[in-house]
């Protein structure tokens, strides 16, 4: 994609690893800094010449969301290129989804309609569309709140551990108590209904998703990173072999090592869910490679650009950049699909570690050998540390960061 004449605006919701990974896509192709708004000013985005970043108290939730963009719809307004809107974490995109009709005289929303985002966003609604379109997801039952207030004990029927994790991830965003994890791997009763009853009683309302637990370590995971454009088309597929996950409790789920592979069937049938639904826009799915049958089954959908999507940044297809060649540049809707990372030998690795946090922590097999041969030839790389927008405080976060890390790893590490 080499159209880059015409002049746009891109405005990034966030201050996050994922704001500073997709602003960096573009500066890289555009030389521009990239303004961003967010609530709280994040680790990623502090001491950087790449986001002029603008933070509003309050924005990340509504009515303090939609009159801070009615404000900045004046501020666009008279501007003659197009100018679009990026959420950067679940709360924006849903927040964008269900304010669209408001925006979209000013800024260009690339997102679904806000009753498809919401099926989408509810992980018990998402299963029920698996269904629907033939997609594997491990074996499930529903938990409410209605169950728990019943007074009788909640039975769950796959034995231990088990996997569990809230349906409504947006309102679990704001829900906290000891030991709240993003999702939790129960080895026993006890701790399941202990579990279950802090949840309900520090005010979370929605279901939760009770799965049985896919055995096996990080290195089962895979990650989907896609681009549909404006007339419902697959234009960008890349899967992603997650190595190592952060261990701490706050972040389980958030991947720290990735290296790119190739899969047609999943690149298929993914595809062929999001034409058969009418997406648009960008989505990340998380899978894992369930042994006991040799498939590989979907945990989620995210409808937007995830925390480590910046290894499709890396491996050549600068993520933020396929909105622009939707929306402004009209250059997709000619162009076939483009499956990625077909040739292991223009691999790079992803890190969101050290290379000797990785080393250390990641589980020895094949695909860890071939991440070790890649750092060996310098063919790795991180979102944060840009060549482009180093300087000496970005440089002493980098290493407060990783030394964070180091000591997290020590503390809640468990080879799984």
């Amino acid at each position: 994609m080499k159209n880059k004449q015409l002049d746009f605006t891109p405005v990034l919701l966030g201050s996050d690893f994922n704001a500073y990974g997709m602003a960096r896509s573009l500066y890289e192709i555009y030389g521009k800094p990239v303004k961003a708004f967010a609530q709280t000013q994040l680790a990623p985005t502090r001491f950087t010449k790449i986001v002029d970043l603008e933070l509003i108290p309050g924005f990340s939730e509504d009515p303090v969301w939609i009159d801070t963009m009615k404000q900045l719809k004046k501020r666009y307004a008279n501007h003659q290129e197009p100018v679009i809107l990026i959420g950067c974490g679940d709360g924006y995109a849903e927040l964008i989804a269900k304010h669209k009709a408001e925006l979209e005289d000013v800024f260009i929303c690339p997102y679904i309609d806000y009753d498809l985002l919401k099926k989408l966003n509810d992980k018990e609604n998402f299963y029920k569309m698996c269904d629907q379109y033939d997609l594997p997801y491990p074996k499930t039952k529903i938990i409410s709140k209605a169950m728990y207030a019943s007074g009788e004990p909640i039975e769950q029927p796959f034995g231990y551990p088990v996997a569990l994790k809230p349906a409504n991830s947006v309102e679990w965003l704001d829900i906290h108590f000891e030991g709240r994890k993003k999702a939790f791997i129960i080895k026993s009763e006890a701790e399941f209904q202990e579990i279950v009853a802090k949840s309900y009683d520090n005010g979370y309302t929605s279901d939760f998703i009770l799965q049985d637990f896919i055995p096996g370590d990080d290195s089962n995971m895979r990650t989907l990173n896609v681009y549909v454009d404006k007339n419902h088309q697959v234009k960008l597929m890349c899967l992603g072999h997650p190595l190592l996950e952060d261990p701490a409790p706050a972040a389980i789920g958030n991947y720290v090592a990735i290296i790119p592979e190739f899969n047609q069937e999943i690149y298929n049938k993914v595809q062929a869910f999001l034409e058969k639904i009418n997406f648009h826009g960008y989505a990340n799915f998380d899978l894992k490679f369930d042994h006991r049958d040799n498939s590989y089954k979907l945990f989620e959908i995210n409808l937007r650009t995830g925390r480590s999507s910046f290894f499709v940044t890396l491996n050549g297809h600068h993520l933020a950049d396929w909105v622009i060649q939707d929306y402004v540049f009209d250059s997709l809707k000619d162009q076939s699909t483009l499956y990625a990372n077909k040739d292991p030998r223009q691999y790079f690795l992803w890190l969101g570690v050290t290379p000797k946090i990785f080393e250390k922590y990641a589980k020895d097999n094949a695909a860890k050998k071939q991440a070790m041969e890649m750092i060996n030839e310098g063919r790795y790389g991180d979102t944060f540390w840009y060549a482009k927008d180093k300087n000496i405080k970005r440089f002493a976060l980098y290493k407060w960061m990783m030394h964070n890390y180091a000591k997290s790893f020590k503390t809640y590490f468990v080879e799984k």
